[in-house]
């Protein structure tokens, strides 16, 4: 792996919550694996803030913000967007930022095999990634 372009990654977390962290760290291990340097804040934020505290939450969003604006691209993971996804691809469009669109079958391609079968998922090979 090495140490490419910062790429700022996009995808659920709210709803299920441990499936969809699951996938956020497979895509942040799908970007390493194609040579991007990946920041997914919403693995790091809730470690420290209460998403359940509107305080914190919005100090979370903020933050996010700031980390956005200093990635190289966002990459939009996974066929369902969240409405804090589409902020921060309405946010990576108002800054210039290039989007990628990751589709779910890449992302699963390099989830552990554990993961995959708590999710109920089969193994599908890498598919390229779109440039919006």
């Amino acid at each position: 792996m090495t140490e490419g372009k910062l790429v700022y990654i996009a995808s659920p977390y709210a709803g299920d919550v441990e499936g969809n962290v699951a996938f956020a760290k497979a895509a942040c291990r799908y970007a390493a694996a194609k040579g991007y340097t990946p920041v997914a804040v919403h693995l790091m934020y809730p470690q420290f803030l209460d998403d359940r505290v509107p305080k914190e939450r919005e100090a979370g969003l903020k933050m996010g913000r700031r980390v956005l604006a200093a990635c190289e691209e966002i990459w939009l993971c996974g066929e369902r967007m969240s409405a804090g996804m589409k902020a921060e691809e309405a946010e990576a469009k108002r800054l210039g930022i290039p989007i990628r669109l990751v589709p779910s079958s890449a992302v699963r391609s390099v989830m552990e095999p554990g993961e995959k079968q708590e999710r109920g998922e089969d193994i599908q090979g890498m598919e390229e990634i779109r440039l919006c």
